[in-house]
Parts: C-alpha cells; sequence; structure tokens
C-alpha cells in the first residue's frame, strides 16, 4: 500500500494554486494525480515536518528498484526545471510520484516509461 505524503502548510497551498491554475493540458494525468495526492495528504506545521521528508526545494536520491539505477533531483517549481542541472518540476511525473514522502518509502507509479517502484533513499532540505 502506498504511503500517505506528508506536506508543510506552505507546500500544500502552493501546490493546491499550481492545479487550480494549470492550463497546460499536456501535463493533464500529472495535475490529476498530484490533486488525488493532495486530497489524501496530511498537512504539517514546517517547525514539526521530518527532514526525511520530500518537499519543494528538497534534493533527494531515488532509485529505481526494478533497475538499481539511482538518480539525484531537486524537486523544484516549474519555472525553475532545468533536467541537465537534475531539477525536476514538483508538476513532472516523478515530483508527483514522490513529494511527500520519506527516506525509505518505495511508492509505486506509472511514469511515461512505465510503472515503477522508486525508493527514496536520501533526502536533504536545507
Amino acid at each position: 500500500m502506498k504511503p500517505t505524503p506528508v506536506l508543510t502548510m506552505t507546500d500544500y497551498t502552493i501546490l493546491r494554486k499550481l492545479v487550480k491554475n494549470a492550463k497546460d493540458a499536456t501535463n493533464i494525468r500529472e495535475i490529476a494525480l498530484l490533486t488525488q495526492e493532495l486530497d489524501r495528504a496530511i498537512v504539517s506545521e514546517e517547525n514539526t515536518l521530518d527532514q526525511a521528508i520530500i518537499r519543494i526545494n528538497s534534493c533527494a536520491v531515488i532509485e529505481d528498484i526494478n533497475s538499481k539505477q539511482q538518480m539525484k533531483i531537486q524537486i523544484v517549481m516549474p519555472s525553475q526545471s532545468n533536467l541537465k542541472e537534475g531539477k525536476v518540476s514538483v508538476l513532472a511525473p516523478l515530483s508527483v510520484a514522490i513529494i511527500g514522502f520519506k527516506e525509505n518509502d518505495q511508492v509505486d507509479w506509472l511514469l511515461p516509461s512505465g510503472n515503477k517502484v522508486l525508493k527514496i533513499i536520501t533526502v536533504t532540505n536545507d
């Protein structure tokens, strides 16, 4: 069973605004999935949130359980996204799959490349 996402009130509010204002039909699936995640999320105060939980601006190392491939990414606002620098938009499928989850969580998510089981290896919040 998929863990329940935990978000700060700030991230929750930002994500709700992004979802509400999303007009780009190319990511309509991610918007719908993110809306579902927001609907079931636990919202926490900033200073009480576990530092191992992925939020906006977090850096994380994620592993594809099947291929054992790891990637280091940073979850950023759509305007800051830059794949060459490992900065992934919070509206991208990978970000939607992992935001609100913590180190050692495993999530199943349908990404454009197929169904993946992702494990969160490390999370850094500066």
